[in-house]
């Protein structure tokens, strides 16, 4: 099924019928069938929403750059116009970024919101990512001493030695809007979450480390931090099942 509002068109499925409802708000990129294990399990207690972002999966790319306001308001009327109430929210990776300005800058009301490796903390650049930054723009400028016709040439082999995976496995077009997002950090919307919150990490994530989960817990005020020994990025898929027992527990918990 698709979404569409203005000149954007989102790709979602729907599984189950309940009034209850989950939102699943993937990592960037990610391929939705790494939540089916999530989705089987409570698809019979809960209508489950997941969704492609644009530029992946079913959606088309969209017709201009993105910031991640833009992502945000786009879930936002998602959940306003499609949905129609307060779900609850898994967010992974890039997911926790749209939750969290969801929640803590446009006061979206979500029912509980369950964060797993989020990523709304900007990455501090390393030493040896400051130099081949520099080195990149540097080179980058030396282009035009190259014949016109040469200078995609070039450059394409300056973005395949210097850029990171995520760069260049990104399709055409979607550039900009991936330096936009990395480029963001949302750190100070996190003390303006009212919402439950639920912070599941892997101890081992080194895409988004786990002194960042420590630091969100703490400004949330109303959370509390999983941490599963040994687990990379996608936690989730390493313990697949207490996952599930932790999030049914956490949403059939009756509150004091």
């Amino acid at each position: 099924m698709y979404f569409k509002t203005n000149d954007i068109s989102l790709y979602y499925e729907k599984y189950g019928t309940s009034q209850d409802t989950i939102l699943i708000l993937p990592g960037w990129g990610n391929n939705r069938t790494t939540f089916f294990n999530i989705i089987n399990y409570f698809k019979d207690s809960y209508s489950i929403y997941i969704i492609d972002y644009p530029g992946f999966g079913n959606s088309p790319i969209p017709q201009k750059d993105l910031t991640i306001y833009d992502y945000a308001i786009l879930i936002k009327k998602f959940i306003k116009m499609e949905i129609k109430t307060s779900p609850i929210i898994i967010a992974h990776s890039f997911g926790g970024r749209i939750a969290t300005l969801l929640t803590g800058y446009y006061k979206e009301k979500i029912k509980k919101m369950i964060f797993i490796d989020v990523a709304p903390i900007k990455k501090k650049k390393t030493f040896r990512q400051f130099i081949r930054e520099k080195t990149y723009k540097f080179l980058k400028k030396t282009l035009k001493i190259f014949p016109l016709l040469k200078r995609e040439y070039y450059h394409q082999l300056l973005i395949k030695h210097f850029a990171s995976n995520d760069y260049q496995n990104l399709p055409p077009g979607m550039h900009q809007t991936f330096k936009n997002i990395i480029n963001c950090d949302l750190k100070n919307y996190l003390k303006s979450i009212e919402s439950e919150t639920l912070i599941i990490w892997g101890e081992k994530d080194i895409d988004t480390p786990l002194k960042d989960a420590y630091k969100i817990n703490k400004l949330i005020k109303d959370s509390a931090l999983i941490i599963y020994p040994n687990a990379p990025h996608f936690s989730y898929l390493t313990y697949p099942e207490l996952t599930n027992k932790i999030i049914k527990s956490y949403l059939t918990e009756k509150a004091p």
